[in-house]
């Protein structure tokens, strides 16, 4: 069974929470976190991305940024914005997003776990990345960044948040600038601490990884290096969510090129393993699994899967799959999507209009718009042992870095 704990979180103190709150790392580029740290010296950017205090152009996975990080951090806390909790906690996490809320339960699991499959993971990871957060971990000594893991509802779990969520009241409450509402309870007694973990002991045989591979094994990796040589370092920074309140949207994919092809031929050479039908210039957001919407020269396409060029395994169903074998890979020559440069993906929280950009300005050639993988099929999947092509779901809201840190 799965075994967490609760922590002493560094938090900001409340006044400072809403400025403090800042989007995942990985979800900004350098620019974009800079664009966004504008004005606000409490940012949890200038740790987490902390290139943005430095000459432009500095490589950002030097060991002048992972310093500046550290410094950074230090000088949160000298100025009290950041604060240690005197006692371990859990903390209740919701996020509000268009009026649908989901609730998670904020603690450290247990790397045990992790490296025996008790936290399941459907996705590799890419080396460079897992790097760059272990320096981070390594140079700051605290885990800045929250894995979101799922787990399938226990009731007793559900009814003993839902409880406390009513008769308590928030440490932070409020909204961010993209409207998504964030509040945070702390659970101090003791009684209700012990009985959070003992659901998880009992009653919860796995937990999966719905968004922060890198994350995750980052922290196993510090652990077994001299960086790790602490108890707080057997555990990392997780949120848990129970699967009826997850929602995973698309997952999107562009590419710089047609590999060599004219449009004519890439389109005869499409039409042999999917249906084709012109959709102008309407946007096509797939309405059933095996449709998929296709994007080049200002037009939109609707692609349907032909029946015989794919398997009915938990892998090859996935209409990530069948995209990447019979269209990315077969036609244009994308064999390996977590290597290859001409391939972007993009979140659908974007849209279709940045499919549309991003084509129109010429950045890319062609875009695809592909319909949602379900939890389920994560859980299959993840049950199976199995992983799936990498960027093949993308969770909403994003949990924000800097409300809860982990110090090891």
């Amino acid at each position: 069974m799965v075994n967490i704990a609760p922590f002493n979180a560094l938090r900001p103190q409340a006044q400072y929470a809403r400025q403090v709150a800042a989007p995942p790392y990985d979800v900004l580029n350098s620019r974009e976190a800079k664009d966004a740290a504008v004005g606000n010296p409490y940012s949890f950017l200038h740790i987490t991305k902390s290139e943005i205090d430095l000459p432009e152009g500095t490589d950002i996975h030097s060991e002048e940024v992972y310093k500046r990080a550290k410094d950074n951090l230090d000088a949160f806390i000298q100025r009290e914005i950041l604060f240690t909790e005197s006692k371990p906690c859990y903390y209740i996490y919701r996020l509000t997003m268009n009026g649908k809320a989901q609730t998670g339960l904020v603690c450290v699991s247990s790397l045990d776990d992790y490296d025996e499959g008790l936290i399941k993971k459907h996705e590799f990871t890419r080396p460079e990345k897992e790097q760059d957060r272990i320096d981070h971990i390594t140079a700051t000594g605290a885990q800045t960044g929250n894995v979101f893991l799922a787990y399938k509802n226990v009731e007793a779990l559900d009814l003993l948040i839902e409880k406390w969520t009513t008769e308590k009241s928030p440490v932070y409450d409020f909204v961010a600038e993209d409207n998504i509402s964030h509040t945070i309870w702390v659970v101090t007694d003791d009684k209700t601490i012990a009985a959070i973990t003992d659901i998880f002991k009992e009653k919860v045989g796995a937990t999966y990884i719905a968004d922060g591979h890198h994350r995750a094994a980052s922290a196993a990796k510090v652990r077994l290096s001299a960086a790790g040589n602490s108890e707080s370092a057997a555990y990392f920074l997780t949120t848990l969510f129970p699967a009826s309140q997850l929602h995973i949207m698309d997952y999107n994919r562009a590419v710089h090129d047609l590999n060599g092809l004219s449009k004519s031929t890439f389109l005869e050479k499409v039409a042999g393993s999917f249906d084709i039908k012109s959709n102008g210039k309407k946007a096509v957001a797939p309405q059933q699994l095996h449709e998929f919407g296709m994007y080049i020269d200002r037009e939109w396409y609707i692609l349907t899967a032909k029946p015989g060029t794919y398997t009915d395994d938990p892998i090859g169903v996935l209409d990530v799959t069948i995209l990447q074998n019979n269209l990315l890979d077969n036609i244009l020559g994308i064999q390996d999507p977590r290597t290859d440069k001409r391939i972007d993906f993009i979140g659908g929280i974007r849209g279709l209009k940045e499919l549309e950009k991003r084509v129109d300005e010429g950045e890319m050639k062609v875009a695809f718009s592909l319909y949602p993988v379900s939890i389920q099929q994560l859980f299959d999947i993840a049950d199976s042992g199995n992983v799936m092509p990498p960027k093949s779901t993308w969770f909403e809201p994003k949990l924000r870095d800097g409300l809860l840190t982990h110090l090891i």
